[in-house]
């Protein structure tokens, strides 16, 4: 598992691009037959990736629960949001079986102990995205397809950003202790995400860029809003966002993104926005 530490807002600004991209973006996300890790220091969140395509593969496959996190299996003390982004897959929790299909998500609640992911059809994998956070309590586990999500539409071509926001893992639909997970779609034509920029000092957050052709990037906008930097991220990468910085993006065509929150609250509309002519 890969382990990154949190950088303050003073280092930041004299980061060159390759220790920028170290740093906070996260490559390689899906791996045949494999889980990959990274956990981040900024709230203790982790993000993974699951392609299971021989058979089942363990969540916890590549992670040493004692020696990373303290306990004795890797949900003892944390709970898990996942969105398949592939083809239809199943996930067995606890001898509960779960149909996650393409565009389904699944919420696991702290305490889970026994967890393996599949895809339906080898030829057509499923592509598990997914984040972990701390978590003080057990709320119940579920499904929530993408029938079941919140679908938000916002935006207009005008601006580049006609949207739709598909809340998943939300105040609105099920409980969790911190963590909430949901994918906005752009529509051809729109580039621009979180226009205008915001912060919120008391969460960080996650964003994960996918369903965009591979000669097209997306420029993730990142740093204090008066002193802004930016990442270029590829196909199926994520960035990782501390609580100080904004998180925006723009890019050469539309494209999909996961975005996952961790912190203080989960109250969806604590920001403190920043008027795009402020920015620099």
């Amino acid at each position: 598992m890969d382990i990154r530490y949190s950088t303050g807002k003073i280092p930041f600004r004299t980061m060159t691009t390759d220790e920028m991209r170290d740093e906070f973006l996260v490559k390689d996300i899906f791996k045949k037959d494999d889980v990959t890790a990274v956990y981040s220091h900024i709230d203790r969140i982790v993000t993974m990736g699951a392609m299971p395509v021989s058979g089942a593969v363990r969540l916890d496959k590549n992670i040493d629960a004692m020696k990373d996190f303290g306990v004795d299996f890797f949900l003892q003390r944390r709970e898990i949001g996942m969105i398949n982004i592939g083809g239809d897959g199943i996930v067995v929790a606890d001898g509960v079986r779960y149909e996650v299909n393409h565009y389904d998500a699944l919420y696991l609640g702290a305490g889970t102990k026994d967890v393996t992911l599949e895809s339906k059809d080898s030829s057509k994998p499923a592509k598990f995205y997914m984040n972990s956070t701390p978590a003080h309590k057990t709320f119940p586990s579920r499904i929530i397809t993408y029938e079941q999500a919140n679908h938000i539409h916002m935006g207009s071509a005008a601006e580049s950003n006609d949207r739709t926001i598909n809340q998943y893992i939300h105040p609105d639909i099920l409980e969790t202790c911190q963590l909430s997970m949901g994918m906005t779609h752009l529509e051809t034509g729109s580039v621009w995400n979180t226009m205008p920029a915001h912060t919120h000092e008391r969460r960080m957050e996650v964003y994960f860029y996918f369903d965009f052709p591979e000669d097209q990037v997306v420029f993730h906008f990142m740093g204090e809003p008066q002193e802004t930097r930016h990442i270029v991220m590829h196909n199926d990468e994520a960035v990782i966002n501390p609580s100080w910085s904004i998180h925006s993006g723009c890019g050469t065509s539309n494209y999909t993104f996961i975005w996952s929150m961790g912190g203080e609250n989960r109250t969806y509309t604590d920001q403190d926005w920043i008027k795009t002519p402020d920015l620099r």
